[in-house]
C-alpha cells in the first residue's frame, strides 16, 4: 500500500480507502461491517469516509461502534455535511448547520474530532465568507483536522480559497470529486490551477461508476443490483457505456485482471488523485479492489493510449 499525502498536507492516506456510501446501514450491517473494515484495516487501509447523510445517519452510527475495535490515531476518518434533516436549517452551509452537523456527526461516530470534514455540496444560499468563518472555526477548535469540499466547480473552490485569504483563515486541504473512466473533466481539466496554485488533494469516489466499470452490467440490470434499486444511477448513455465496458474487458484480460482492478488502477495512475474511495458489501470484493495496487504498474503508456482509444 502507498501512503500519499494529501495535497499539500502533511496528513497521509492510503492510496485506496473504505467508503460507506449506500452500503453501510443499507446493505450491509454492523458485523459485515466490523469484518471489512478490519480486513481493509489489515490490508494497509487507513482512510475511512463517512457523510452525515448516509444512511439518514446510520452510517456514522454504525461506522463509529466498528471505530471502538481500532486504535483512533491509525486511522484517517472523514465525514461531510450539507444534509442533515428536513427542517428549514438542516440543511446547506450555514454557520448555524455547518457546528450543528458536524457536533451531531462526531457524536454518531462516537469521536472527540474526525481528520477530514467536506462541505458536502455548495450552497448557493450561503454567503462564502460565512461558510469559510464557520470551517476555520471546527478546525481551530479542534472538530477536525482538515476541511475541505466536495463537488465543487473549480470556481466556487477558488472563491472559498480567495475568502479565507481575505479574512484569515485556514483553507481547504482537499476535493471529494467523482472521478472514473467516464467522467473525468473536472479532475483533469476543471481542477488543473487549483492543483498547482494551492496543493489541492483529492479523495475521488465512484471509481466503478456505480458498478458499470465492474461489467456486471454488461447483460443488462438485475433485480437486486444497485442500479436497480436506485435508479437515479443509471445514466442516459447507459448502453454506450456498457459497450466501451466490454472494450475495456478484453483489455483487462490482455493484462490478466479483472475491469474493477483496471478501473481503478488507471484512477490510481493520475498524480493529482490522493485517495480512490472504493465500496464493498463482500469480503471477494474487497479483496479483488485492493487487488488494483498490483495492476497500477502494468499501464504502461502503451496502455494508457489503448484505454484512451476505448473511451475516445
Amino acid at each position: 500500500m502507498q501512503y500519499n499525502r494529501l495535497g499539500k498536507a502533511g496528513i497521509r492516506i492510503s492510496e485506496i480507502s473504505l467508503g460507506s456510501w449506500i452500503t453501510f446501514g443499507k446493505q450491509i450491517g454492523l458485523n459485515e461491517i466490523k469484518t471489512l473494515m478490519h480486513a481493509a484495516y489489515d490490508r494497509g487501509i487507513n482512510f475511512f469516509d463517512n457523510a452525515e447523510a448516509y444512511a439518514h445517519g446510520e452510517a456514522e452510527i454504525l461506522m463509529g461502534k466498528a471505530l471502538k475495535e481500532f486504535h483512533r490515531e491509525d486511522l484517517v476518518i472523514s465525514t461531510k455535511i450539507f444534509w442533515g434533516g428536513n427542517g428549514p436549517n438542516d440543511t446547506g452551509l450555514s454557520r448555524k448547520h455547518l457546528l450543528e452537523g458536524t457536533k451531531n456527526s462526531l457524536r454518531r461516530l462516537q469521536l472527540d474530532y474526525v481528520d477530514l470534514l467536506f462541505c458536502h455540496r455548495p450552497d448557493p444560499n450561503t454567503p462564502i465568507e460565512e461558510t469559510v468563518l464557520a470551517m476555520d472555526y471546527l478546525v481551530r477548535g479542534g472538530f477536525a483536522f482538515y476541511w475541505g469540499t466536495s463537488e465543487w466547480s473549480a470556481d466556487q473552490i477558488e472563491a472559498a480559497f480567495q475568502a479565507a485569504e481575505r479574512l484569515n483563515c485556514i483553507k481547504p486541504s482537499m476535493e471529494q470529486p467523482k472521478y472514473n473512466l467516464f467522467f473525468r473533466d473536472h479532475l483533469e481539466k476543471d481542477y488543473v490551477r487549483l492543483f498547482e496554485k494551492y496543493g489541492l488533494g483529492t479523495t475521488t469516489w465512484s471509481p466503478l461508476a456505480s458498478g458499470i466499470l465492474s461489467g456486471k452490467y454488461n447483460l443488462g440490470i438485475p433485480s437486486d443490483s444497485r442500479l436497480a434499486k436506485e435508479g437515479w444511477l443509471v445514466p442516459d448513455n447507459f448502453m454506450q457505456l456498457v459497450e466501451k465496458t466490454k472494450k475495456l474487458g478484453v483489455l483487462a484480460q490482455d493484462l490478466g485482471c479483472t475491469l474493477s482492478q483496471l478501473s481503478i488502477a488507471w484512477c490510481l495512475h493520475n498524480p493529482n488523485v490522493s485517495t480512490v474511495i472504493t465500496g464493498a458489501t463482500k469480503m471477494e470484493q474487497l479483496t479483488e479492489n485492493m487487488g488494483a495496487i498490483e495492476v497500477k504498474p502494468k499501464l504502461t503508456p502503451e496502455v494508457m493510449k489503448k484505454i484512451d482509444a476505448i473511451m475516445k
